[in-house]
This record gives C-alpha cells, structure tokens and sequence, in this order.
C-alpha cells in the first residue's frame, strides 16, 4: 500500500497489539462487537510503541497542539470529552497528511480550585491550613495532586487521546516555575508590573482577589435604599440613593455635578455623614448623572471602583469598612463583627430610628459572585499585584486583525477585541497558599525589593539576612498563560520550542476566551516572539437533550466514563461529532450516544462480511485497478470514494469536523452498504474468477479509505479492523492518508444517481402497494431522450434496477398497452409505470382510508387533552411533552397516509 512520501520519516511500528509478546492476534473479527475487548489493547499499543511521542522530524510540516490543561480537582466531565475528541481528530487527521504531530498534555494547579477542596478536607479532620502552616499545607496540597493526577490520565487516556505523555506538563512543575519567574521578572524589571492600593474584586468566601473575568455577573432583585445626609449648618438634607447602605461607613463624600442648579448653593459645604458622625465634603465632579435619582452621589473609594478614581482625584481618604472576611471592621463598634447582610438590615433600622430612612424601591441589578464558590464579590481597597495591560493588549490586537491568529468560527473575533479594547489592569496576586509564590523579596534591614528568578536568602543590596518574599501567590491564569511557551520548553532554547512553536491550534471552549487565549496571546508575543498559535477553534458546550446546561444541582450531568464503559470511546466520539455543528452547542442523552454505537456496530459488520466473502484483497492500489474490468457499480464506488476523501480533506482542514463526519457516514452506509455491497452480492456468489477478483479489489480499496477517514474519529475500532486485513502490519496511522488514489468519474456518478433515484421511486410505488418482497412486477420505463443514452443505460444496468428495487422484467421506452391500469412516478425525467390490478388498486386504498380514520381519531384525542389546561398544568412535565410528542408523530403519520392515497389516484 502507498503511503505518503512524508509518514515514510515517521519511525514505523512493526508490532500490532498481542504480537510484542510473541502472542500471534486474532486474524478474523470476532462475531461480537465488543468495544471493551479492543479499545484497552490499542490504547495500551499506542503507548507503549511510543506511536505518538518521537522527536521533532526533521524536514517536516509540523501540527502542534498544547492541551487545554484540565484543573487537577476531580472527573473529567462532558465538555473535556467533546474538547479532547476535537483535539484528536486534528492531530490524527494531521499525522495521516504526514505532518510532524504533537499534541502536548498536562494538567492545572487551579489554585483556587484546588486549595477549597483541600482545606474542605482538613475541616473534616478539625484542621485548618493556618494551624498546619503553609508548609505543611503546601506537601498536603501536592499529596491530594498526585492522587487525583493518576485519574485525571486515566480518563484522557480512556477516551483515545494520542496524546504524547513523555512530554506532559504540569503547572508548578520545575519546567513551567521556571518559565513563570523568568516572565515575571522581565515584565518587573521593565515596569509592566507593579503594586498598588486599589480597588479590586474581592471574594469575602476565600479572601482573596480576583480578576475581572474571575467575577460572574448575575442580574438580581435589589433595593436602591434612600437616605438622608444633613447638610452642615443648613436645614436641609441631600436625598442618596444606594444598593448597600452598609458601605456608607466607609463614605469620604457626596459628589454633584458642577452644573446642577440644584445643589450649587451648597458647593465646598460639608454633610454629616448618618450614623457616623464624620463631616464629609460635597464635592463636584461631571461623572454624576443629573438625570439619575436626586443627582446627589455618595463616594465610597474604598469599596467601588468609579468611586475610588473620583476620590484619587480629589484627594479623598480611603476608608476600609469591611474585614476580609466580609465583615464590618472594628472602627464602628455599633456594628463590628457583623456580616455585611446582617449589617445591613441593622443600619437601616437605625436609620429609621434617627428618621434620616426615606424609603427603599425594588431594583433588578447585577451583582458579581465569585466564579468558584459563588459568594457576593466586593469591591475593595487592598494592596494587590498588577500587570499593565495597554502595552500588552495592543500587539495581541494587531494580531488577530492582521490575521496572524484567527478565530474560527469568526464571530468569535469581535468578542476578542471588544474585551481588549476596554481591558483594565490585570490584577494577579491571590491571597492563597497553594500557587506560584510571587517571587519578590523584601529586605527588613534596608528596604530594598528585589525580584528574582532563582530564591534568595539574602538582600543583594545589603547582604542582610533579614529578607522575606511576598506571601501572595500568582494568579493560576498566570501560568496558564505561558502554556504554549512552558509546555515547549521555554524560557530554554529547546529543539520543541524550534519545531513547533507558535503551535498550529488552540481548542477551547468559548467561555475561556478571556480567561486564556487573551493571555496566551499577550505572553506569546511578549516572550516567544510571534503568536502562540495561528487558529482558534471554538466549540460549544455539551448541553443535555433539552438544551439545558449540564451542572450537579441540575442533576443531569452525563459521566463520560460511563458512556465508555456502555457504548466504547469511539461511540462517544462519534456521536458527539455527528450531532454537533461546528462552534454549536451539543444537546446529548445517553440514549443518543447510541447513534454512535449503531455506526460502529454497522463498520464491524460490514468490515465481517467483506473479510468473509472477499478475504483477498487483490490489486488494491490505484495502479493496480484495471478500470476494463470493472463494471458501471465498480467505477462509481471507487468515484465516490476518492470524491468524499478530497471533501472530507477540506472540510477537516477547515475544522468543519461535523460536515465531514457525516460525509463519511452517508459513504460508508448508504453508498458502501445500502448500495455497492447489496450490488457486490450477486457477482460474488455468481461471478468468474474474474468478475470476482474485481468487486474483492473495490471492496477493499473502499473499505481502507473509509478506515483512514474515520480512524480520526474512532481511532480504536479503526486500528482493530484495520489489523485483519490482509496484506497490512503496523498501525492504520502508516497507512497515510489517501491522496489520489483514484480518478474522479463524474459520468459513473451521474449515472448511478439516475439508476438510484429510479430504484427509489419503484420502491415508493411497491410501498404505496404494500407488496411483498417475492411477488416482482415488471417495469416500463420511458426516458423521452431522443439521443438514446438513456435508454441504453437503462437496458444495460436493468439488473442493477431488479435487484435493488426488487422489480420484475425491465421495459425501456416500450409504452403500456391501452387500458392497462398502473401506478406511475417520474424519476430524473424518466416515467415510471408499475402495471396493477384495479382491484388490487382498490383495496389498498380502502385499507389506507381505514387507517386514517383511525388517526384522525387519536389526533382528536390527543388535541382534546393538550387543549385541557388542567392536564398541561398539572400532569408532570414529561407527560405532557410526552403527549406532544405523540401528538406530532401522529399528524405526521397523516401526511404519509395522505400521500399514499394520493399516489393511488384517491382523494383524501
């Protein structure tokens, strides 16, 4: 067999599954179709022949991918299963074109993540991270990694990942806390990063900061609570508006715009602030709204972020009214202690009790919860680490305008640059333990702050010994963000880092966006010197059948290692490629994975029976096909072979990864199965040697490049077929993929396309007659082609008709005789008539009519009960979309019962 001049470089594996322990395998595939018997071995070959982890191939295009690394804190789920069957069709599809493939694996530290589940453990044995030490802490984190690590690549490795695991990565491992400090340190050393006191995301829940896109923004019932402040000295009170009363402890003014007549008499006067006591200013500024509320804003530059910018610039103090852990501090003693929600309800009552409460009105607003755990974010004042994002955000633009990197499908684009084009500085510190130690120390002696890549025990200004590094650690994103770079190799000149960066392609959900890709692109063109890859392929999220989301309190979570461990990976993997448009969500149930399961069950049986009635494969190749000898069926199935190949190579290449499988679907069912391998039968029981070494050469030709085509998909049944065929040693991924292999034949196809519709349309007609099988009719079949080559066609391949439509003796261009009564179609331009009795005619239309009465009386029924509002309202919810269900598939049946005695000249 040819394989492609480039898979040729590829270090060949000359040991098929069972045959490294001089066990010989199988030769024949066994009755059952057994995924589990298969799937285990092949996973088990690829690894230990090394099939996917070789060094970079000199003189090769290379295809690299880094993966998505999943957060080391548990199961993988359903997206991770969609994400990693991506992932591998494109790095398998590419290692057939005889690409030099990579596809690097690892996992996340997730600080966060990570560092809740394990302290939720050590609650349960009465400890906590502080009574342990961070030590301490740190080696039970790394204990609870290695043990959930094995898991996680088990799963990776159950679904069929060719992934290369001498080449994993973690993200605090030696590699990737090298290629962190060395990124850190540059962008310290030239000013991109710096620390300040300022308004950040704070989570009360985990006491620690996050970044922007770390805070998920929910719309919900609120108040706007009105409230006094009495002007000094005057008698009169300016009316505040707010959603948390409770921050009025930390007010340092009340803000009015400069033209507003309202309030000008009261210009560089002072307010008492309610319950507090403290005189504050009243200053102008034009960011309040004139139109809004009373006009009159309190500033809290502490605790919001539009506050604290107008209080830097008047020079407001930064009041902190809140403890880390969201309670009110010590300096208001009233309230000290209390939960901020608690504090609430109490400062209203007391301000009720001093009469400065005017009323509270209902008010939908978005409040941000903690992507992890939930809780209510607060906007707080603290000093944090943050990277300047203007200097960095604008080449990651010019990046993807210029097409450098593109996004695909390309709507995501304008999601990318909108968030750019409005980022804010990234803050990067979090208060946790379980992270990469942000590496800066500072010198108790002389003050100094140094920021290094290797750990220090003393001030390189000074020499002094009292030195101690900052407790914060960086955000995971941080690292995550290095990961097309760490995972290569970087900050080190490695012979990956040479190959195959900037990788080919990222694959990731949408919901990341800003969360990765954007800091993967800044670090990749900050450090490595152009993008970190040339496309981003987005998919969907993997929904359950009714489109809802999948989550735990949902209770529709689908386990993937379930649907493994019922239907096989590659019925996963199929299935999810099958029903999922490209960059579309996918709605999946158990049930629907059988829709893979069904395609692989299919394969197995068709690849049985062309092992048993052609178990040789003589003159496979293209040059070796003697078009002479093969006939009108051979032709066009070797045509239309070669044809879905040329599609399915574009459609893959341009990540229309669903488009492509179902090419390949309606290949090998309809066209192989339904169609040539029907038609293969008879010449192969009744045919010379001949005739039958022919139809063996196309049976195997097809049945290989639908092999190669689908291996990407369902690599494990693939490879296992594969196996059994004769002539063939090593893996399917030798083969290569098939270029060319066979000339296109247009007019084999057009021709073949007639015969089909015209087998249809008497398979309708027989249908519409509720004939059986045994009893033939003739067929007249009139072609009105005056050049006759029709008509010829027709003659010559009217075996070809009888067979597939299960018709008697074929006339062509010979019209009925007068007063016969038939059944007629027209397929292609040519009539069809199917000569009938009239009685015959008579009583399967006044069967029909029968039935449909029938229908109509159910459908009645039906539409009565769905019309009853105490049905719909009170039977459960699947009853009545049950119902539904029922209702559709009825009036559906109607039509088709409509139709049929239509087509026997009836009227309904």
């Amino acid at each position: 067999m040819r394989r492609h001049a480039e898979a040729e470089k590829v270090r060949k594996n000359d040991n098929a599954p069972g045959e490294s322990s001089g066990a010989a395998p199988e030769s024949e595939l066994s009755k059952r179709f057994d995924p589990s018997a298969y799937e285990p071995v092949w996973r088990e070959y690829w690894e230990r022949e090394g099939v996917f982890s070789r060094p970079p191939v000199n003189g090769a295009k290379s295809f690299s991918m880094v993966i998505p690394p999943p957060n080391v804190t548990g199961k993988l789920h359903m997206g991770h299963a969609l994400n990693m069957t991506l992932q591998d069709v494109l790095l398998r599809f590419n290692f057939l074109r005889g690409r030099d493939a990579l596809w690097v694996p690892g996992t996340d530290h997730a600080g966060i993540a990570t560092q809740n589940v394990v302290e939720v453990k050590l609650d349960k044995e009465g400890l906590d991270r502080h009574k342990l030490g961070r030590e301490k802490f740190v080696e039970r984190v790394w204990a609870w990694k290695d043990e959930y690590h094995a898991n996680i690549k088990n799963q990776i490795t159950r679904m069929g990942a060719g992934v290369d695991w001498k080449r994993e990565r973690f993200t605090l491992d030696e590699q990737c806390s090298l290629a962190v400090r060395t990124a850190f340190k540059q962008l310290f050393d030239e000013g991109l990063i710096y620390q300040d006191s300022r308004i950040i995301n704070w989570c009360p829940f985990h006491k620690t900061a996050l970044s922007d896109i770390e805070v998920e923004h929910v719309e919900e019932d609120g108040f706007f609570y009105h409230i006094k402040y009495p002007v000094k000295g005057e008698d009169y009170a300016l009316e505040i508006a707010t959603t948390r009363p409770e921050t009025l402890l930390g007010d340092s003014a009340v803000a009015v715009h400069p033209d507003d007549e309202r309030y000008k008499k009261y210009h560089g006067k002072t307010c008492v602030l309610p319950l507090v006591g403290r005189e504050i200013p009243i200053i102008c500024d034009p960011y309040v709204d004139l139109e809004f509320g009373s006009g009159a804003l309190k500033i809290t530059p502490a605790h919001d972020p539009n506050d604290f910018e107008i209080g830097r610039a008047h020079g407001l103090p930064e009041y902190v009214m809140l403890t880390e852990d969201g309670k009110i501090s010590d300096d208001y003693p009233a309230y000290a202690g209390m939960d901020r929600f608690e504090a609430r309800e109490k400062i209203i009552a007391d301000l009720e009790a001093a009469g400065l409460f005017i009323k509270k009105e209902p008010y939908k607003h978005s409040v941000g919860h903690c992507y992890r755990c939930q809780s209510a974010v607060e906007p707080y004042l603290s000093l944090q680490w943050f990277v300047r994002m203007k200097e960095l955000a604008g080449p990651a633009m010019d990046a993807v305008k210029d097409g450098r990197t593109r996004f695909v499908p390309e709507r995501w684009t304008k999601v990318y640059l909108d968030w750019l084009e409005n980022i804010r500085d990234w803050c990067i510190s979090r208060q946790l333990w379980w992270g990469h130690r942000i590496p800066v120390w500072d010198c108790g002696s002389c003050g100094a702050r140094s920021c290094s890549i290797e750990d220090i025990d003393a001030c390189p200004k000074c020499g002094s010994k009292e030195i101690a590094q900052q407790s914060d650690v960086l955000d995971t994103w941080f690292s995550s963000g290095l990961w097309p770079l760490s995972t290569l190799g970087w900050p080190n000149k490695t012979a990956d880092l040479k190959a195959y960066y900037p990788t080919s392609v990222l694959v990731t959900g949408f919901d990341i966006i800003f969360f990765w890709v954007a800091r993967m692109m800044f670090f990749g063109l900050k450090f490595g010197g152009d993008v970190p890859f040339g496309d981003v392929f987005i998919h969907g999220l993997i929904r359950d059948e009714t489109g809802k989301k999948m989550s735990k309190s949902s209770g529709n979570v689908i386990d993937p290692m379930e649907i493994i461990d019922e239907f096989g990976a590659d019925a996963m993997r199929f299935t999810f490629l099958y029903l999922g448009s490209m960059g579309q969500d996918v709605n999946v149930s158990a049930d629907r994975f059988k829709i893979g399961a069904g395609f692989c069950n299919k394969l197995w049986n068709t690849a049985r029976f062309i092992l048993m009635m052609a178990p040789d494969a003589p003159g496979i190749a293209a040059s070796e096909l003697n078009s002479a000898k093969l006939d009108l069926k051979d032709r066009w199935m070797l045509s239309r072979a070669a044809s879905v190949v040329k599609e399915v190579s574009e459609l893959i290449e341009s990540y229309d990864l669903n488009e492509a499988a179902q090419k390949i679907y309606d290949l090998m069912w309809r066209d192989f199965c339904d169609w040539y391998i029907e038609l293969a039968k008879r010449p192969l029981r009744e045919g010379d040697a001949e005739t039958v070494g022919a139809v063996s050469s196309v049976l195997h030709h097809t049945l290989r490049r639908i092999l190669v085509m689908l291996h990407p998909y369902i690599p494990h049944i693939t490879e296992e077929i594969w196996s059994k065929l004769p002539g063939v040693d090593g893996t399917i991924l030798d083969a290569g993929w098939p270029e060319d292999d066979w000339k296109i034949d247009a007019g084999a196809e057009e021709a073949v396309t007639l015969l089909q519709d015209v087998v249809r349309r008497i398979r309708d007609i027989r249908a519409g007659l509720n004939l059986p099988p045994s009893e033939k009719l003739p067929v007249t079949l009139i072609t009105h082609d005056e050049t006759g080559g029709r008509a010829r066609l027709l003659e010559s391949e009217a075996r070809f008709i009888r067979d597939m439509a299960g018709a008697g003796e074929i006339l062509v261009d010979k019209p009925l005789a007068e007063g016969v009564s038939a059944m007629s179609g027209i397929a292609g331009g040519v009539e069809i008539f199917v000569p009938v009795a009239a009685d015959v005619l008579e009583a399967e239309s006044a069967r029909l009519r029968k039935n449909r009465e029938k229908v109509l009386v159910d459908i009645s029924k039906s539409e009565s009960k769905l019309g009853n509002e105490q049905f719909v309202n009170n039977a459960p919810e699947e009853i009545v979309s049950r119902e539904k269900e029922r209702l559709a598939g009825m009036k559906s049946d109607l039509e088709k019962l409509d139709a049929r005695i239509a087509m026997l000249g009836g009227k309904v």
